[in-house]
């Protein structure tokens, strides 16, 4: 099981690692630059949240690490990793249909809400990362 010790990093293929879902008291960075944005982690065993540019962006219930965050336009994905069963929530386009799927397995078609949130389960085992792309439709 791997946490980011750094609490955020920017990987070499321009994505993003975040979150350390072993601390007991939430630990905070701020003001970290990334590809041109400022994003600001907070993190802790009960729960993981990060915002880019002051808005919210990603938030998991428990805590968890997060490697390879990529976000574009029609895209997440990630690799997120706790010691137990996480809801995921992400801000994405508002009112749109987006295509889950979860460790490479279709997990269904999901719309955001008015305020463009999506929400979803994702099963951890404590040894294992889980792969999340979500696409728009």
């Amino acid at each position: 099981m791997s946490v980011i010790s750094e609490l955020i990093r920017s990987e070499a293929d321009g994505t993003i690692s975040f979150g350390d879902y072993s601390l007991e008291a939430k630990a905070k960075l701020d003001h970290f630059a990334h590809a041109g944005d400022l994003y600001k982690v907070k993190t802790c065993r009960e729960i993981t949240k990060l915002e880019r540019n002051g808005m919210f962006v990603y938030e998991s219930v428990p805590g968890t690490a997060v490697t390879g965050f990529l976000a574009t336009e029609s895209e997440v994905s990630f690799r997120a990793e706790g010691k137990e069963d996480v809801q995921i929530t992400l801000e994405l386009e508002p009112g749109t249909e987006y295509d889950i799927r979860i460790n490479e397995m279709d997990s269904g078609v999901m719309k955001t809400n008015l305020g463009g949130k999506l929400s979803i389960s994702v099963e951890m085992d404590g040894e294992h990362s889980a792969a999340v792309c979500i696409s728009r439709k």
